[in-house]
């Protein structure tokens, strides 16, 4: 019984790592049928600087065409390169069955800082859908390129970008001489640039959770050769260690409102799901059962939890009322069903779903209790949904090798994206940053 305790929090816990790159490279895997077509020219320079400076569109175009969702005119296929509305000619761009045109323009302002203004027209009705004017610096002018990416994505989809947004993952690699494995805590921006890394430590780190308003990480770090859990800030580094318990300290995940954290403890004896106030230090226990209980998630709501647990024999998914209570089963298909995740609407749930040692990413919707396969690899884990919604990211193995992989939760985008120095494991997507 020990040791079947000990295999399932490794399974479900740390499962395997595998090799990536350092820099996370993204490939469009599959596309969404009809994909809308569009056109980002580049963008007009009117600085007077011999250092290059980012390439907004091509920036905005990669973005637009890592969605899926859209499928940008290739550069040199462009009629025309116009910086403002008096140059389009719109018949020419209806020629190349084009539906959207995107131009814009880079200025200088004191300081060193940048004017950056963009456009978005529709291109049959040749009018103007929407535009802005952005002050950055020069190291934020990646960071306006997404936000112009959302723009235009919430504009012709009514749906809100996630361009803006950030990934955390955990790389594993060997030291050159021989000597103890490093494990770094990374962060980089959506389209995998700007990487740093939050954690370095000769010890392992886990179970990586961003705060809701995407300020803090809370994670697991094995420092002192047992589990404890950190919160750390990312703005200035400063971190504290909130949980220290004999035992298992483990699975961090936020309340919605950021209050809370609720944890796996086994201070007790049995590893079970608590919540602790980080305010006031208090402790609740919400389950107690002799089986393992783990890898919680909260509702959008912050009424309940959901969480994996071996209770029924084999791992499953169940739910409980954030005041306790007995638990509900989720899941009935499979034998193997963990890590889950609520859509940012509440309506479903993202896990790993298992069957003869086959391990896919699957979707369950909460109303109708369908349940919907994926991926077709056969090893995958930690699955973490983009706070639109619309993509769910997570680890795997393909046919490329290994790999970090993202997946709509339609099943109609794919995307691989390669990396290959060291081993990575538990992606995890921040949500929409707010100034909270």
């Amino acid at each position: 019984k020990i040791w079947h305790r000990c295999r399932f929090i490794l399974l479900i816990g740390v499962l395997i790592p595998w090799r990536v790159d350092a820099v996370l490279d993204i490939i469009i895997t599959q596309g969404q049928e009809g994909a809308l077509p569009v056109a980002i020219v580049p963008f007009g320079n009117d600085v007077a600087t011999s250092s290059p400076i980012t390439d907004i569109a091509d920036v905005v175009s990669k973005d637009l065409a890592r969605s899926g969702r859209f499928a940008p005119l290739p550069r040199e296929d462009l009629p025309g390169r116009p910086h403002q509305e008096s140059d389009i000619n719109f018949s020419d761009w209806r020629l190349m069955g084009t539906e959207s045109l995107a131009i814009g323009r880079v200025g200088a302002l004191p300081g060193g800082r940048y004017n950056v203004e963009f456009r978005l027209f529709d291109v049959f009705e040749g009018s103007q859908l929407v535009g802005f004017q952005f002050d950055a610096a020069a190291d934020e002018l990646r960071r306006t390129a997404h936000q112009i990416s959302d723009i235009i994505y919430e504009t012709l989809t009514g749906e809100r970008g996630t361009f803006s947004t950030s990934i955390a993952y955990i790389t594993e690699s060997e030291q050159s001489d021989g000597s103890k494995k490093r494990y770094r805590l990374n962060v980089a921006d959506s389209d995998g640039e700007n990487a740093s890394t939050v954690l370095d430590s000769s010890e392992p780190i886990m179970s990586p959770a961003w705060s809701p308003n995407g300020s803090q990480l809370a994670y697991v770090s094995f420092e002192g050769e047992r589990p404890q859990i950190y919160v750390q800030d990312l703005a200035s580094g400063n971190r504290r260690r909130v949980a220290s318990y004999p035992g298992i300290n483990g699975a961090p995940a936020w309340s919605p409102d950021g209050s809370r954290l609720a944890l796996t403890l086994s201070k007790d004896g049995n590893p079970e799901i608590y919540v602790l106030n980080l305010r006031s230090g208090a402790l609740t226990r919400l389950t107690n059962n002799a089986a393992i209980d783990t890898e919680s998630a909260w509702a959008p709501d912050g009424q309940s939890l959901v969480f994996t647990s071996d209770r029924g024999g084999t791992p499953q998914i169940y739910r409980i009322s954030v005041n306790g209570g007995r638990p509900q089963r989720v899941t009935f298909e499979g034998t193997y069903n963990a890590r889950a995740a609520f859509t940012p609407d509440g309506t479903k749930l993202a896990f790993v779903h298992g069957n003869q040692g086959v391990y896919r990413i699957a979707v369950l919707d909460l109303e109708n209790n369908a349940l919907q396969v994926l991926t077709d690899t056969g090893l995958d884990e930690s699955p973490s949904i983009a706070p639109n919604g619309s993509m769910i990211l997570y680890a795997t193995i393909d046919a490329g090798g290994p790999s970090l992989a993202a997946v709509s939760v339609d099943g109609g985008v794919r995307q691989r994206i390669a990396v290959a120095e060291g081993q990575v494991r538990e992606p995890a997507w921040s949500p929409f940053a707010t100034s909270n």
